[in-house]
């Protein structure tokens, strides 16, 4: 039986996957403005009071938004409660949730490292990120929960060390996504395996809203470095290139091309 309440702020994309495999462990309750529907039954939509007074409370919201959201449910989570969030970043809502929420309120900051398109076949074997903020035990509790209930592969890392590596396998995952989803129309004929590895790698981010993009880039306190080091190495490629093609001049006009060999 389901016996312990859980309170779901925010039911979009990520939220609604977040309820259906959290579903058979809890009874969820949900509260987001711009729901409509309670997903065939699986949780009961309520105010945001109610949703935050459950014993566990996630906040399915994205990065720009977690500040006020925390506010907001500030005055009405339990003393012993115990609120996670799932964003992409983890430093700066860490900061944010141990700064906004009573001392009492036991924190973990978790990044499920998949997304509505990823995981929705299952998630089991997937891998998430989680980190203890305050109330050391309740991460380890988390982390046992996520592992042996969902099946998922689970890292225990600080904050710091989570956003560092994500600097590299988010960032730029989503920037050569962006670049390459602006070139569009790209081949789908003589495609390699490299090339179609590559183009299933932009389809899993395709759908990612505006707000992933910007917490990853922009709220990730090491994304700036990697991607100055991406972008330098590409220009020493390109001047690589530019000094290996040199102009050759014809009859009728100039054109480029490779030097002979």
């Amino acid at each position: 039986m389901k016996t312990e309440r859980l309170g779901l702020v925010g039911f979009g994309a990520f939220g609604r996957l977040t309820a259906r495999h959290l579903a058979p462990y809890f009874e969820i309750l949900a509260h987001d403005p711009a729901a409509t529907d309670d997903l065939d039954g699986l949780v009961r939509l309520t105010d945001l009071a109610e949703t935050a007074a459950c014993p566990v409370v996630i906040l399915a919201v994205p990065v720009e938004a977690l500040e006020a959201t925390v506010a907001a449910i500030a005055p009405h989570v339990a003393p012993d409660a115990l609120v996670a969030d799932v964003g992409s970043v983890k430093v700066r809502p860490a900061e944010i949730m141990a700064a906004g929420l009573p001392p009492s309120v036991r924190i973990v900051g978790t990044h499920p490292l998949f997304g509505p398109q990823s995981g929705k076949d299952g998630v089991a074997g997937l891998r998430i990120a989680v980190c203890a903020v305050r109330g050391g035990p309740a991460a380890r509790r988390v982390a046992a929960f996520c592992r042996g209930a969902l099946g998922l592969r689970v890292f225990l890392v600080s904050p710091e060390d989570h956003d560092r590596e994500a600097a590299t396998v988010q960032g730029l995952t989503h920037l050569i996504a962006r670049v390459l989803l602006a070139m569009e129309p790209l081949p789908k004929r003589m495609t390699t395996v490299s090339f179609e590895r590559l183009m299933q790698a932009v389809e899993l981010v395709r759908y990612d809203s505006p707000a992933v993009f910007r917490a990853i880039e922009c709220d990730n306190p090491f994304a700036a470095a990697v991607r100055e080091r991406f972008f330098d190495l590409a220009e020493e490629a390109r001047a690589d290139l530019d000094d290996r093609v040199r102009p050759v001049r014809t009859g009728r006009a100039d054109r480029t091309r490779a030097p002979d060999r």
